[in-house]
């Protein structure tokens, strides 16, 4: 009995979570799905099963495809998809029309029934309008957290240490947030005793507490991600796009995985690392959305399906992140999305929309908007400063490929060694790098956003800061009433800090992307582009200004406003530093629109955007979530790349004919299926009529071949070891008579699997990958089987030829 447990938990296999026990004694084989080794919450660290997914399990299918009408006969996970495989998507797409046809014919039985089908009608509906809800929500309860954590560094609130330092000041009724006016807010020189804010015991003071609570926060984000839900690190979206293009990763999306996430986006923003808040927020909307799926069968029990909710969700994400509805949902198609139908689109606008208004109504910045760094400019752009706003999207290009580059050599070297094996020992040694350098210069000092805040700003009479430090020497008439001047003493020191800090950001954020804390991209990089935007606006204003007679700058300085507006060339820079990262173009300039709030800035940030994605992809193909997926072998068919080989379907396939693992359709018996499952890791198996001419019948899953086995010997008295198993309605009638009773299995068989020949080009093969979302194709030649491509096979196929010449690879 136990030899036979061992045997059945064998051929279940490594991959798939199948457990073996006995019944009542007898000595039969039962193979049950073991339910809760699988769940959404089920804690599993990426950089484990990185081996698995890269060690040749290119089985012989990754999907499944099985009858309809299976589902009724064994209820035992049929449809069902184990961790890290693929979804079939025309198997879950067909399985969801064939439900709806159901409907509709029920409507004809009565009230009840046609009420059954309203409510799956609106049932989408109203989950994206949950999960936006969550989404906001989320967001709000984030972007609170994250400002209280961020000026506890500097002090605390005596009378409510609850609140920030803003809150604080409004609570006691004081108009200014400086800590020499807050009567409430005492920092922590003030605590311990020194009054002297100047001096260098203060300074001191205030340099060991940033310090300290910087190392307390990371820690403990590090040590929440470690030991709760090692998915929870990084930014979320390269393998947010992996699971929208079809893939399972069990526990990526679960409730633990949003608890941790939120608490250590919270944590690791208010640290003061190179890190933002706004990639990882796609990952917890995203959540929402996985968990507010489960509340309807439609979304829960489809994987295909619940795609789209997924993919509003993400839409969501962008929406409270960046307080962009319409730019969350152009995000969600040009980036994220694998699979996006029109209803999908209406949907995800929907819940943008919910999720934007629920933040909204939190007013989590006080500023009666949606992100802390909203502006609007009211001065003009001029043509001339198209030249600049180009220059600005080569260096974000140029960016762009430069950091994809070193940051994936730098993650690379992370996991090929030892390094990886201490992630909180490196996450304390950036920290402790990146405190130490960032406190003395201001600008690095704030908090990313803040920083971004301060760099859009426009200039004016009233402002008083040093970025908008001007003298007014030697003034003329038609200078009067001109902001604009040349640099004074602390707008020239400002500079350098400016210059310092772009140095710094662009050292550090390399080494901070990456880290096992969650950690967004987003703001570092549009940090970064408005360090390099305000540099450049600022000397395109002192050019304008000192040679305003010249024909290129008379129209320029005028009256009640600065000659150009630096603030919009830091907005402008930003959208070119993302841009040449992620290579995003509509969805960015969108962004970065509902941003400013200014239809006229619309031409600048489209001539910086695609300049930025031209020079990077001159350099190198794809975005840094792109390079990432490569990085960590996901399964993740890009459907923007073209295949440009001339190879054949015969090239690609794995399983070749003295390889392949067929079933024959009437000649085997129920002991020697089990023993190939045994001996075998494959997820699916080709039915043929016999082993010499292996004419194509069907395909049959593993999964469902598993739990067919085990409800025959169940529920079916005679079926034995000797039984033949036949995948037809027919049995010869001599097998009935005299021998052991047959099994028929013909409603698990696909009777119409995806085929093509082995001439077929490579190219037509990887567009059917794409657009039909299929796991396997069967390869066949004159109706004979010969292999098995699945998507595995088709992305190492790439790879390789990639590496070759591709005049090299002839027609056979």
């Amino acid at each position: 009995m136990e030899t036979d447990m061992l045997l059945i938990d064998k051929m279940a296999g490594p991959d798939s979570r199948y457990r073996a026990i006995g019944n009542n004694g007898h000595n039969r084989r039962r193979i049950v799905r073991d339910h809760e080794s699988s769940s959404d919450d089920e804690l599993l660290d990426l950089t484990m099963d990185n081996e698995f997914i890269r060690s040749g399990h290119s089985n012989q299918c990754e999907g499944s495809i099985s009858m309809t009408d299976m589902m009724d006969d064994l209820r035992l996970g049929i449809g069902q998809y184990d961790d890290f495989h693929t979804i079939d998507w025309l198997r879950d797409i067909g399985q969801d029309r064939t439900r709806h046809r159901n409907l509709i014919k029920k409507q004809r039985h009565g009230c009840w029934q046609r009420l059954l089908s309203a409510h799956d009608a609106w049932s989408g509906w109203l989950c994206v309008l949950l999960v936006g809800c969550a989404a906001g929500f989320c967001a709000a309860v984030i972007d609170i957290g994250t400002s209280w954590m961020s000026d506890l560094k500097e002090g605390i609130c005596i009378n409510a240490f609850w609140l920030n330092r803003e809150q604080c000041c409004w609570a006691a009724n004081d108009m200014a947030f400086d800590s020499a006016s807050c009567s409430q807010w005492k920092t922590w020189p003030d605590l311990c005793g020194i009054h002297n804010v100047t001096g260098a015991g203060a300074y001191i003071v205030n340099y060991l507490m940033y310090l300290i609570w910087a190392l307390i926060f990371v820690v403990l984000a590090a040590m929440l991600v470690r030991v709760f839900a090692p998915y929870a690190c990084g930014s979320g979206i390269p393998e947010i796009k992996t699971v929208l293009s079809g893939f399972i990763i069990r526990g990526y999306l679960g409730k633990w995985t949003l608890l941790i996430k939120s608490l250590g986006m919270m944590l690791s923003v208010s640290s003061g690392l190179s890190l933002g808040k706004e990639g990882p927020l796609v990952h917890v909307a995203c959540c929402c959305g996985n968990i507010f799926a489960y509340l309807f069968p439609k979304y829960g029990n489809n994987e295909a399906k619940k795609r789209e909710i997924l993919s509003a969700a993400s839409a969501a994400g962008v929406s409270v992140a960046f307080g962009a509805p319409i730019g969350g949902v152009l995000f969600s198609l040009e980036e994220v999305s694998y699979y996006f139908p029109l209803k999908t689109l209406w949907r995800s606008f929907f819940c943008a929309l919910a999720a934007a208004f629920v933040l909204r109504s939190f007013n989590p910045f006080g500023n009666d908007h949606l992100v802390l760094f909203y502006v609007e400019y009211n001065n003009p752009w001029y043509i001339v400063e198209l030249i600049p706003f180009i220059l600005l999207g080569v260096f974000g290009g140029l960016w762009g490929a430069m950091f994809i580059k070193a940051n994936i050599k730098w993650c690379h070297y992370r996991k090929t060694t030892k390094l990886g094996q201490y992630p909180i020992v490196e996450v304390i040694v950036v920290t402790l790098v990146t405190a130490l350098i960032a406190y003395p210069n201001p600008y690095t000092r704030m908090n990313s956003s803040t920083m971004i805040r301060k760099l859009v700003s426009m200039c004016g009479t009233e402002v008083d800061s040093d970025l908008c430090d001007y003298r007014h020497d030697n003034i003329t008439d038609d200078d009067v009433g001109t902001v604009s001047g040349s640099l004074g003493s602390r707008g020239v020191k400002a500079m350098w800090q400016l210059v310092f800090a772009l140095v710094f950001k662009v050292i550090v954020t390399i080494f901070t992307f990456g880290m096992k804390i969650p950690a967004g991209l987003f703001i570092p990089s549009m940090a970064i582009g408005t360090i390099v935007g305000r540099l450049l606006g600022t000397g395109v204003e002192q050019l304008a200004y000192n040679f305003q007679s010249y024909t290129v700058f008379k129209e320029m300085c005028k009256s009640g406003h600065t000659c150009v507006t630096p603030g919009l060339y830091a907005m402008v820079g930003a959208a070119a530093m993302l841009g040449g990262v992620t290579r995003m173009t509509v969805s960015l300039v969108v962004i970065m629109f509902e941003l400013t709030g200014g239809l006229q800035y619309i031409v600048p940030l489209m001539a910086a955007v695609m300049t930025a994605k031209w020079v990077g992809d001159s350099i190198s193909r794809g975005g840094i979530y792109d390079a990432h997926i490569r990085l960590n072998s996901y399964p993740y068919l890009d459907t923007k790349v073209e295949y440009i080989h001339t190879t054949l379907a015969v090239d690609v396939m794995s399983c070749d004919d003295s390889s392949l693992q067929v079933l024959t359709s009437d000649s085997q018996t129920v002991e020697e299926i089990e023993k190939l499952l045994i001996t075998t890791r494959f997820n699916g198996f080709p039915v043929v009529t016999s082993q010499q001419s292996k004419y194509l019948v069907g395909y049959v899953l593993r999964r469902d071949l598993i739990i067919a086995l085990n409800s025959a010997r169940e529920s079916e008295d005679g079926v034995v070891s000797s039984s033949i198993v036949y995948f037809s309605n027919s049995v010869p009638v001599n097998t009935l008579v005299g021998g052991p009773k047959p099994l028929k299995l013909q409603k698990i068989l696909d009777l119409a699997p995806i085929t093509v020949t082995d001439q077929t080009p490579t190219e037509t093969v990887i567009d059917m990958f794409q657009k039909l979302g299929v796991s396997q194709i069967l390869v066949t030649q004159n109706g004979r089987m010969l292999g098995v491509i699945t998507r595995k096979d088709i992305l190492r196929h790439i790879e390789l030829m990639n590496n070759l010449d591709p005049e090299s690879v002839m027609f056979s």
